[in-house]
């Protein structure tokens, strides 16, 4: 089942030509300063269940798992494993590696 959810993810991104990715990571950076606060290491960190269910963060992402998947790919930002969903990882650690692209 895992697969398939990747799969609808991929498909999703690879038909969606007008969407802007760097700024929708731009955004993103922006969200996770906000709603996260600094470890021991001096990185912002938030958790995937607060982005996930924060009204602004609903309104400005029209597809958060894909914003998060592409500012992991840029090596933006980085969480533990490969798919984020609600519920099951909403106390995954979504930490900011960059504060720009």
């Amino acid at each position: 089942m895992m697969e398939g959810l990747i799969g609808t993810y991929k498909h999703f991104y690879a038909h969606t030509g007008g969407m802007n990715v760097d700024h929708e990571v731009k955004l993103l950076i922006e969200e996770i300063k906000r709603l996260g606060a600094a470890n021991a290491s001096g990185q912002i960190v938030v958790k995937f269940g607060v982005l996930f269910k924060d009204d602004k963060c609903t309104n400005l992402f029209e597809a958060l798992l894909g914003t998060l998947r592409a500012a992991k790919r840029k090596k933006v930002i980085t969480y533990d494993g490969e798919l984020l969903l609600q519920g099951v990882h909403d106390n995954v650690d979504v930490i900011l590696l960059k504060n720009q692209i």
